[in-house]
């Protein structure tokens, strides 16, 4: 595994330049389409007539899924190609933008009732300010329905092993199409992530480690079961309060 000081500046996480290739395994992967995704949903509930804020959208699959159960849905990106992807999945009656999360977000405050952060709070290294910026356009009471690398699978990742209670970054090659392509991500132990939360004026409400579901065991019966024996994400919904009241 790379070192992150191995990488040249900006090379990872360089979605533009893959966008099509990892489109094409996320929409059927069992991890994504048949775990992640269905996961996000089910924490999400009803969310019919819910303003939504789909931030680092990506190609919009998990939007569009909103949208078709009533939602609206608002979708946010930094890489133009996948933006480009997400419009041509879901027409001209979703807004997307493209956006850094670590910047100031293009909303008035109290915007939405939700915000989903599917798999994207991993590529930070401090969530302070992105969760923030999401508390702020939540309404109180509004819900992040986030999901990460779960810190005790990142942990496992190099040699020697990192030090767990360290916020650190692992670098690591994907294959799409084909194509090697690297990746950077970071990794802080729960008990930052919970801490973050509750200091960016968020309170707890479900920490969940889902399982996939057994009628997607036919589709992949070998990776099935190691899924289901191992856990790869973590999911939070925390909901908003104001900063006196944070705190679990």
């Amino acid at each position: 595994m790379e070192r992150l000081s191995d990488l040249p500046e900006n090379a990872a996480n360089d979605y533009d330049a893959f966008a099509e290739a990892y489109v094409a395994e996320n929409e059927s992967s069992l991890v994504n389409a048949h775990y992640e995704r269905p996961a996000m949903l089910a924490l999400a509930g009803d969310v019919t007539g819910r303003r939504i804020l789909d931030a680092g959208c990506g190609a919009g699959p998990l939007t569009a899924a909103l949208r078709d159960r009533g939602a609206d849905v608002t979708g946010l990106d930094v890489s133009a190609a996948m933006l480009a992807l997400a419009r041509r999945r879901l027409g001209d009656d979703v807004a997307l933008h493209r956006v850094d999360l670590r910047d100031r977000l293009p909303f008035p405050d109290g915007e939405f009732d939700d915000v989903i952060a599917s798999l994207v709070l991993h590529y930070l290294e401090d969530w302070g300010p992105t969760l923030a910026e999401l508390r702020r356009v939540l309404r109180p009471g509004g819900r992040l329905i986030a999901s990460v690398d779960h810190p005790f699978v990142a942990y496992t990742f190099g040699d020697p092993r990192p030090d767990y209670f360290a916020t650190t970054d692992y670098a690591f090659d994907w294959t799409f199409g084909g194509r090697s392509v690297p990746m950077r991500f970071w990794r802080k132990p729960l008990h930052a992530m919970t801490a973050a939360f509750a200091a960016a004026g968020f309170r707890l409400s479900v920490i969940d480690e889902p399982q996939p579901a057994p009628a997607v065991r036919e589709l992949f019966p070998d990776a099935f079961d190691a899924l289901s024996r191992s856990p790869t994400f973590l999911f939070f919904l925390v909901e908003a309060v104001s900063l006196s009241r944070s705190g679990w």
